[in-house]
């Protein structure tokens, strides 16, 4: 068995059956005992409420510790400061600080609110001034989808970590090549910042395939061959999901890799059955 630092991100449920469904969740892949989990936030604080009622939830109920995201697209810095301000209070130390993308996201280019925080790095330094957040960002094995080149990921990489963030969770990634590129990029470079893989088991090939094309990520060929023939049959992409992603999870801890974000998308059995298939466990099992 291999302990590594796991984390899970989940999103806002939009009804009383999806809050249900995402608590019984939260509480099976407690079990596997994640260095924190983390709460999406919708653009321009469209899912505010509902991301601290799940946060707080997550605290009280299942006693793990929990991040929210927090974005700046469509919000001025005021408004941006007040829901950190309510995340501290609510008692919520670790923000996942992202620039957002516009509504629709991958529609249009991301323009800031003219009172707002222009890029990730500055509200980085935003929260840094308000004080007591530890700070996790955004890393692109894969080059973001509006960066001309791997050297201005690069430098606004390096600007999130100069004004205060300590992790970085990677986009989703299929071929390990990509983020074990990008790790000796950081390394190179001297970013300060620890690198955390972001993994996706699949649910459904075609709804990834679509998502992968949105944002830059590669579908390689083997992948493709590898989910070839499943159709809309849930238990045998299920079964193959889990293990190409074991394969990629075996891989990053041959070389090196101590923790791992998993995509969750609001189901447990996923992350379970990768869990079990790749050996791995949380790091604080090792101290239950």
């Amino acid at each position: 068995m291999q302990l590594v630092n796991l984390s899970f991100e989940f999103f806002p449920p939009k009804s009383d059956a999806g809050a249900v469904s995402l608590d019984q969740a939260i509480g099976e892949l407690k079990t596997l005992a994640p260095e924190f989990v983390s709460v999406t936030y919708g653009a321009g604080g469209s899912t505010r409420e509902r991301t601290l009622g799940v946060l707080q939830g997550i605290v009280e109920r299942h006693h793990i510790p929990a991040a929210g995201h927090l974005t700046c697209v469509g919000a001025s810095r005021e408004d941006v400061d007040m829901v950190a301000r309510a995340y501290r209070e609510a008692g919520i130390h670790h923000i996942v600080a992202l620039r957002g993308d516009p509504p629709g996201a991958f529609a249009g280019r991301f323009e800031a609110h003219p009172q707002g925080y222009r890029n990730a790095a500055e509200l980085v330094a935003g929260l840094s001034r308000i004080g007591g957040f530890e700070i996790t960002v955004a890393a692109y094995p894969e080059k973001h989808p509006e960066s001309a080149d791997f050297g201005i990921d690069l430098d606004m990489l390096a600007a999130k970590a100069d004004a205060g963030a300590t992790r970085a969770i990677t986009q989703f990634f299929f071929r390990n090549s990509h983020f074990h590129a990008l790790r000796e990029r950081v390394a190179r470079r001297g970013i300060g910042i620890q690198l955390v893989p972001g993994i996706l088991p699949v649910a459904n090939f075609a709804a990834v395939r679509r998502m992968a094309e949105q944002c830059g990520a590669e579908i390689p060929p083997e992948m493709a061959r590898h989910f070839e023939g499943v159709g809309e049959d849930a238990e045998a992409t299920a079964e193959r999901a889990v293990d190409f992603a074991a394969a990629q999870i075996g891989d990053l801890i041959a070389n090196g890799v101590s923790a791992l974000h998993i995509y969750t998308l609001n189901r447990a059995a996923p992350a379970l059955g990768l869990a079990r298939r790749a050996g791995i466990a949380g790091k604080a099992e090792a101290a239950a």
